[in-house]
């Protein structure tokens, strides 16, 4: 087994999983290339270096297929990443079918085919799965909505011993219960919900607190998010919704350090727009009053596509639950949450972005803790490309 790999299980074959392994094999096609990453290198792991070995789904257009022809199969739409300069990445991976439970709801269901389930499946035949791939992360793109299926995943990565990625607003990683028992297994659990790596949660948070920052009092504020994809088509489903919007409302109301009444706030997926596809449109509105009462309004339009912008912050996740590993040092987990996602364990989920990103390259560079002491007693430095 190749060492200088990060051999990742994909949970979900979507529009997400897509960009993340076309993304793969674009870097792994382009070595020198940085743009388009937070940290070119972490420890020794490049971005070409993630490996997906392993992939479960539950539509019958991707279950059986190699996991190379499954990301460009069923639902899934073009993620704007060239064609022509990659090279098939996981030719030889067979996309098996993944328990059901609550990850395909009514509207996704209007949309794809269940494949038929295996009779007898239990968690020791995935667990059996997991080794016999050598799986060292296991990334969730399960559906908004699936709690009950992130919490099975979950017990699952703790049974086969690898790490966890919870990439949707499932409460996974920010339970108390569930870090205890990672920390125990020595395992990294990284989550929950991915804040894209400029997306609105991002750029919400950065206007938020720059009201607060420049003493400006922040009266009400929203977010509305439209998109063309199969995640904007499932959460048109308002009752797998509530996680959704209690992980974005979070993440920003986190990030302002004054008083904001619940009534104040409104933020959340708005609708879905076909014609948009696997692009993503945000419209953030911020009202505040500056010196001596007087108003202050700001409104900003992103643009972006919607799969790449995950992409770019999973490839970190990923590299960073390896290194952790291979450390034996999984406290990390925290800041890495903290940096890469929307709702983080909330001992550290009002830190700043900015904070939370110099403990990690810290951490990345030379194994330090948050007091600057060294977690494994080895220098690190300069074993990471800059953030």
């Amino acid at each position: 087994m190749d060492n200088s790999q990060v051999r990742v299980g994909i949970i979900g074959v979507g529009n997400c999983a897509r960009a993340l392994i076309e993304g793969t094999a674009f870097y792994r096609a382009h070595p020198d290339v940085t743009a388009g990453l937070m940290f070119p290198l972490i420890g020794p792991y490049a971005a070409g270096s993630v490996e997906p070995v392993a992939a479960w789904d539950v539509d019958t257009e991707k279950v059986g297929k190699d996991l190379w022809s499954a990301r460009a199969a069923g639902q899934n739409l073009h993620v704007g990443i060239p064609q022509d300069e990659l090279l098939p990445v996981a030719a030889d991976v067979e996309v098996l079918r993944a328990p059901t439970l609550d990850g395909a709801g009514n509207r996704y269901q209007e949309r794809i085919g269940l494949a038929p389930e295996e009779p007898g499946q239990d968690r020791a035949e995935v667990v059996e799965q997991i080794r016999a791939a050598g799986v060292d992360v296991l990334l969730s793109y399960l559906p908004v909505g699936s709690q009950a299926a992130s919490e099975w995943w979950a017990e699952t990565a703790l049974e086969a011993g690898v790490a966890f990625v919870n990439n949707i607003p499932a409460f996974i990683a920010s339970e108390g219960p569930w870090r205890e028992r990672f920390r125990a297994a020595g395992l990294p659990l990284i989550g929950d919900d991915i804040k894209s790596q400029l997306g609105a949660t991002y750029v919400h948070r950065a206007l938020v607190r720059a009201f607060a920052d420049r003493g400006v009092a922040l009266q009400r504020t929203y977010q509305l998010n439209v998109g063309g994809n199969m995640d904007f088509y499932n959460m048109l489903e308002q009752e797998r919704l509530a996680s959704k919007r209690r992980s974005k409302t979070s993440a920003v109301t986190d990030a302002y350090t004054g008083e904001l009444s619940d009534d104040s706030v409104h933020i959340g997926p708005s609708d879905y727009v076909p014609f948009l596809g696997d692009t993503k449109k945000a419209f953030i509105r911020c009202e505040g009053l500056g010196f001596g009462g007087a108003p202050i309004e700001l409104e900003v339009q992103l643009t972006v596509p919607d799969s790449p912008n995950s992409a770019g912050v999973v490839i970190d996740a990923a590299r960073i639950a390896k290194l952790a590993m291979d450390r034996g040092d999984v406290a990390v987990d925290e800041w890495v949450s903290a940096w890469l996602f929307k709702a983080p364990p909330r001992a550290v989920a009002q830190e700043s972005d900015l904070v939370a990103k110099d403990q990690l390259r810290r951490w990345i560079r030379d194994g330090s803790s948050r007091d600057g002491s060294s977690r494994d007693g080895l220098s690190r430095e300069g074993s990471s490309g800059g953030a």
